[in-house]
């Protein structure tokens, strides 16, 4: 995996049990498993530890693959074998002298089930997964370094040359994998489970989308003809990569449809347009992470040291890290997370310590405040008496009553004219802070405009608010509203803020 620092959405993990089951069920550790008690107690073995001719006919048979001269039942059993190999299903035992001296192709030792057949029968489900993971390990590695000397013994004198001038760098080619798996990750954390309306499962990601997000920089909203074949390449790319991997259930992969690339001298149009057919883009190629998928590229991720959380690693935290955290976190992603760490307390009790962890005049505390107002809209009214505490606190007052009144409570105090200016800065200081695109910028800048519309003379107010980041929030609203007049009242009223905190020059 690439050694830049990641930080990424978190995901929903299924429980281990769950998850050991599906390790079982994945169509490459099944077939490692049903060689390794078929190889019992001991099956002979080449210098290089691969089955014999014959032996891997049989072992084809075994797992039930076709064995014929177009099948790939063969490639699919030397796989198997492979993995059961690497994992340690099976050990080898090759003598020295053997592996030095003894003819491709003929005996040189054996293998036999190893420790780890007997860790992953016992059936932990850890031990289950940890070798699970290896096989798949195994298959990526396999993916990102083709077999040259098997490729050479089927293709003839011409292909052969080809094959010498290729420039292959298994490093590159494996990097290139990891990001791809990586980019997947990202989008399935991001995906909120609504779906793309077409009947796929959610987290299903069009071949292409995830080849552009490997090609297209993110500031990018035309991409040139140039940009767009090399989507194509990448996106045939990954094909290649993908099918190979598919067994191990890392992922679902519908492949590309082989129509669109019958001809070796045609690269497929990228389909376009708005109102696109969900079957014509499926034939592109359709990629999703399977539940295990997900464990799995969470565990490389960490290993590589990224910071890839799981839903639920909040639930037993103080509130404080809770709101930092969901700062950061998509909104569907927040939401669950906010509900598994209220689900774990009393109304009023995480209530009073959300409130509590909201307080502060640091850069990140309008975002704590508004998470705070947000996971608070998940509680009833057993958390009024909580909230009616800090009624008369100066951050946290306006947030109070805006909950109040939103569940409907009786007698809520009116806020005096200060109070609503402050939590007016506070909350567009706390979306200031979020809007990192254009879109939210532009939804930003319809705050401001319909904002200053509702309140007269707001300018003149707002100045005067004893708020940490007014002057702040002042500039941004001249930067951002679309009339001038009214933008150069803002930048007026921020040089004022400024001043009275004696922060001009």
């Amino acid at each position: 995996m690439s050694a830049s620092p990641l930080v990424l959405p978190p995901v929903r993990l299924l429980p281990a049990d769950d998850l050991a089951r599906l390790a079982l069920a994945a169509p490459l550790l099944d077939r490692a498993l049903r060689l390794t008690r078929w190889a019992a107690p001991h099956r002979a073995v080449d210098a290089a530890g691969e089955l014999l001719d014959a032996d891997l006919v049989l072992a084809a048979e075994e797992l039930g693959l076709p064995t014929g001269e177009d099948e790939d039942g063969l490639a699919d059993a030397a796989q198997a074998w492979g993995a059961a190999v690497d994992t340690g299903l099976l050990v080898l035992r090759i003598d020295e002298d053997a592996e030095d001296t003894t003819p491709a192709g003929e005996a040189a030792g054996r293998a036999e089930p190893g420790e780890a057949y007997e860790r992953i029968t016992a059936g932990d489900p850890a031990e289950v997964l940890d070798i699970w993971l290896v096989t798949a390990e195994s298959a990526l590695a396999e993916a990102a370094s083709p077999d040259y000397e098997s490729l050479r013994a089927t293709l003839g004198d011409e292909d052969q040359l080809m094959l010498d001038e290729m420039e292959w760098d298994p490093d590159e080619e494996a990097e290139f994998l990891d990001t791809a798996l990586a980019n997947l990750y990202a989008l399935t954390a991001m995906d909120d489970g609504s779906g793309a309306g077409d009947g796929s499962p959610a987290g299903t990601v069009p071949l292409p989308v995830l080849a552009a997000s490997l090609v297209v920089p993110d500031d990018v909203e035309q991409p040139s003809d140039a940009v767009l074949e090399e989507v194509t390449e990448v996106m045939l790319r990954l094909d290649d990569h993908f099918r190979l991997i598919a067994p191990t259930g890392l992922l679902d992969y519908r492949p590309v449809d082989e129509a669109l690339i019958e001809d070796d001298d045609a690269v497929p149009d990228l389909p376009a347009g708005e109102d696109l057919d969900p079957a014509e883009i499926a034939r592109y190629g359709l990629v999703r992470l399977t539940p295990l998928g997900l464990h799995g590229m969470r565990e490389r991720l960490i290993d590589a040291g990224a910071h890839a959380p799981a839903l639920g690693d909040l639930a037993a935290g103080p509130g404080g890290e809770l709101l930092d955290a969901l700062v950061g976190y998509p909104e569907h992603s927040a939401r669950a997370e906010a509900e598994m760490w209220l689900a774990a307390r009393k109304p009023a009790e995480a209530a009073r310590e959300l409130l509590a962890a909201g307080r502060g005049d640091d850069a990140a505390a309008p975002r704590r405040r508004l998470i705070c107002q947000q996971a608070l809209t998940l509680l009833g009214a057993e958390a009024e008496p909580a909230v009616r505490d800090v009624l008369d606190d100066r951050q946290l007052g306006g947030l109070a009553r805006v909950w109040l009144t939103e569940i409907g409570s009786a007698d809520v105090p009116a806020p005096d004219q200060d109070m609503v200016f402050w939590l007016t800065i506070d909350t567009l200081a706390a979306q200031l802070a979020a809007d990192e695109d254009q879109e939210e910028a532009e939804a930003f800048a319809d705050l401001v405009r319909d904002l200053v519309a509702r309140h007269e003379g707001f300018f003149e107010i707002a100045w005067r608010i004893d708020h940490p980041a007014t002057a702040d929030v002042l500039e941004a609203m001249g930067r951002l509203h679309p009339d001038r007049k009214a933008a150069k009242d803002a930048r007026k009223a921020a040089f004022k803020a400024r001043s009275r905190d004696g922060l001009t020059d």
